[in-house]
């Protein structure tokens, strides 16, 4: 079954059987589509947005564990770990202060949730501030942030496919066909069905994932043999980080905190808690899991340094498998855990794309298409978000195709640097009772353009801040700046200029 990778770097290449063995686990997602569809309860938007609102611990935890570590993580934090050697061990604590993010407003904003009905992030903010043009900007920059979410993981899913097919299986091909199985179990069964496949996904990711790091890492020589190995292909791999690179790590970990934390998906799954105490549980096992997730992802990554030297830019986000092929090829023993991982970092992306997709359609439908017909009834409403799927999934199919040459990395990189101008919006919002839309809206509009406009550049780091910093630096001055003009020193919550 196995293809033989002692002197290649082709990839890890599936047999028959377990090709087979993946096409079965796809096609069983449209089953749990189908029984998401049926276990729907009313046609509304709370119901396929929210799954009802009653997510227990197990799916909460689960389901915010899947989609955290999707296609971005599994071949991007490797190849980006392959590509820059240990000091990309930062993104284990960028990861963890992801939580950090979440708990300065996710609790409050359950709350406000509950009592208010909020589907969308948009809901929030246009309840919070009364300002339409903030509301529409807002959504504006997730929706940008989750197109180009589904982008990256679509965009590791067809190189995935690529390699474990052995080529047999075409890019432009596999991604197209995932993109239809995907919209088929996203469409009948929306968040019900999303969080059901994350279950699944999420058990078998923490059961392999670890004992596949752990069994190449020890298997290889132990923490002395990859030493020895790193200082044979890569010397310069031990020398002291300059001034630059420190500043670009804290940089790194800044857009995760403030980037991450305002992905409008998990935000949808802070609504879907059944309560506030199974939020905050599944938040505070999820602080843990980048020791047990990105650790092992990085390791792989550095790991791979000895073994498979000299793989370009686009070739090292296929290190996750090289290396899997590897273990597989020194242990035959674990053969079945080959497929089992393939299978279950595919559905993790899909169910991660799906997530984002459910989340474009509800801001279009809730925030852009309801605001504008306000008297729509929700089954309207749903086929409306369903159609938005449908299109959105078009779009990036071909932006995928055509694209398919860049890092998965440098993709996730530009949508934190817009996603974070929404932070200041949600957390001093959900804070600060005294602070209005003005200052608000006129920070998120130029750190956007600050960030767009540093990203496209020539050095979309300067002095070796990110974009996204730069802009939410621009972002947060300007708040200060409006808020004293508008705000400071008065009494009660002045009016915004609209």
């Amino acid at each position: 079954m196995m293809m033989t990778l002692a002197n290649n770097t082709s990839g890890y290449a599936l047999g028959n059987g377990g090709l087979a063995f993946i096409g079965v686990y796809i096609l069983t997602l449209i089953g749990i589509g189908w029984l998401g569809h049926r276990a729907k309860k009313e046609d509304s938007l709370d119901d396929h947005y929210l799954g009802g609102r009653a997510f227990g611990f197990s799916v909460l935890f689960l389901t915010l564990y899947a989609t955290q570590y999707s296609g971005n993580s599994f071949m991007g934090f490797v190849g980006k770990a392959y590509r820059g050697g240990f000091p990309i061990i930062y993104t284990v604590i960028a990861m963890m202060a992801v939580i950090g993010g979440y708990y300065i407003y996710a609790p409050r904003l359950y709350r406000l949730s509950r009592k208010r009905k909020y589907v969308t992030l948009g809901d929030y903010v246009q309840d919070r501030f009364s300002f339409r043009p903030l509301t529409i900007l807002i959504v504006l920059i997730g929706i940008f942030g989750l197109a180009n979410y589904v982008l990256t993981n679509l965009l590791a899913l067809g190189k995935l496919a690529e390699v474990v097919s052995g080529n047999r299986i075409d890019f432009n091909y596999a991604v197209i066909g995932l993109a239809i199985v995907m919209l088929i179990y996203e469409t009948l069964g929306g968040m019900r069905s999303v969080a059901w496949t994350d279950v699944t996904q999420g058990i078998i990711l923490l059961i392999s994932l670890g004992f596949i790091a752990f069994a190449l890492f020890f298997h290889l020589g132990g923490p002395a043999g990859v030493a020895e190995g790193l200082e044979n292909a890569r010397p310069q791999i031990w020398d002291p980080p300059d001034i630059k690179q420190k500043i670009t790590w804290l940089s790194s970990a800044l857009l995760f905190f403030f980037g991450i934390s305002m992905y409008p998906h998990a935000v949808q799954r802070i609504y879907a808690a059944k309560d506030e105490m199974t939020l905050r549980r599944s938040f505070q096992v999820m602080a843990f899991m980048p020791l047990f997730t990105t650790f092992f992802l990085v390791l792989l990554g550095i790991t791979a340094i000895s073994i498979f030297p000299g793989l370009g830019r686009s070739e090292s986000d296929r290190t996750t498998l090289l290396m899997v092929g590897k273990l597989m090829e020194e242990l035959p023993a674990l053969v079945v855990m080959g497929p089992i991982l393939v299978a279950a970092v595919i559905a993790a992306t899909m169910s991660t794309i799906d997530s984002a997709l459910l989340a474009i359609s509800s801001m279009v439908t809730n925030d852009l298409y309801r605001a504008k017909f306000p008297n729509s009834n929700n089954a309207t409403l749903t086929r409306i978000g369903k159609m938005t799927s449908i299109i959105v999934m078009v779009f990036v199919v071909v932006l995928t195709i055509k694209w398919q040459d860049q890092t998965i990395w440098r993709l996730l990189e530009i949508k934190l640097e817009v996603l974070a101008q929404i932070a200041p919006a949600v957390m001093l919002g959900t804070q600060i009772k005294k602070i209005g839309a003005y200052p608000i809206f006129i920070g998120a509009l130029f750190g956007t353009i600050v960030a767009i406009y540093i990203t496209m550049s020539s050095d979309p780091k300067p002095l070796g801040l990110h974009a996204g910093i730069w802009g939410l630096v621009v972002n947060l001055v300007l708040i200060t700046i409006v808020y004293n003009l508008f705000y400071a020193g008065r009494t009660g919550r002045p009016a915004d200029p609209r």
